[in-house]
């Protein structure tokens, strides 16, 4: 049996960069699909959260369930990283 590895902070940190991209290129890549299913027709309208991804990343990481916010039609990436929307 492998004994367990204590992890650091440091790995820690990496980790979370990492899941924090995916999460951030998940967003934006859904919303470029979206828009080409606007722009080619076969979409009435589309409103995206392309080029917000950062901000509401950085949102989600301090925002704790009780916390009042006036929802924003563009909260894309903000209601993937709490758990409120998936693709």
């Amino acid at each position: 049996m492998v004994g367990l590895k204590q992890t650091s902070g440091q790995e820690i940190l990496e980790n979370e960069i990492i899941a924090d991209y995916q999460l951030g290129w998940l967003s934006r890549y859904t919303s470029l699909i979206g828009r080409r299913e606007v722009l080619s027709g076969r979409a009435k309208f589309g409103i995206f959260g392309a080029g917000k991804e950062l901000a509401q990343l950085a949102l989600a990481k301090v925002y704790q369930p009780g916390d009042f916010r006036s929802g924003y039609y563009r909260d894309q990436t903000l209601m993937f990283a709490i758990g409120q929307l998936t693709v």
